[in-house]
């Protein structure tokens, strides 16, 4: 038979389950140590569900996540300039310029799109575009890039880019060269 068990709430808020006899000993040996919080007899509570990964979608703040599945679609072939946040989740810069990043996307909704990419996923367009540290700020007019901003730059800095990008954005992809992507090694 089974020893019965009591579920201790230490002051870390971790759960531990503690058989009977081995509790009643640690009471009785020194009483002033004894832990804020005895639960009742019982099953540990259930563990959090798992999310799922969020697929490619537009949150409510207008921040689409990208992969590169849905890049080309929405970069390169779009009809409105827009403005990449290279991520990583690990950064905490990202995660430092993330909040400024959402309030644009909020702000200049209507002419822009903003999107981000996590490049620890989709190593392949984060290569293609040579993008070597994280954040890493692109903007792209007619499917071409045209400004990059690297690093945690000054809110102010990159609002003010939004603004050029907006206003000069068309006016510079046309005048810029077409990047030729069919490279190999063999001439």
């Amino acid at each position: 038979m089974k020893e019965k068990c009591y579920g201790i709430i230490s002051r870390t808020n971790y759960i531990f389950r503690i058989p009977y006899s081995l509790l009643r000993s640690f009471m009785a040996d020194d009483k002033k140590d004894i832990p804020v919080n005895i639960v009742q007899p019982g099953p540990l509570p259930p563990e959090p569900a798992e999310t799922a990964p969020l697929a490619p979608q537009q949150t409510p703040d207008m921040l689409i996540e990208l992969d590169d599945v849905t890049w080309e679609r929405t970069v390169e072939k779009g009809s409105r300039p827009v403005a990449v946040m290279f991520y990583s989740p690990s950064c905490a810069f990202c995660h430092q310029m993330e909040p400024y990043f959402r309030k644009y996307a909020q702000e200049y909704k209507e002419d822009v799109v903003f999107a981000r990419l996590n490049i620890m996923t989709n190593l392949w367009t984060a290569e293609r575009y040579g993008v070597r540290s994280t954040p890493t700020f692109k903007f792209f007019c007619d499917g071409k890039p045209i400004r990059e901003m690297v690093g945690a730059v000054y809110p102010a800095l990159l609002k003010k880019i939004i603004d050029e990008v907006i206003i000069h954005g068309k006016e510079c992809a046309k005048n810029s060269t077409a990047i030729n992507y069919d490279i190999t090694g063999y001439g």
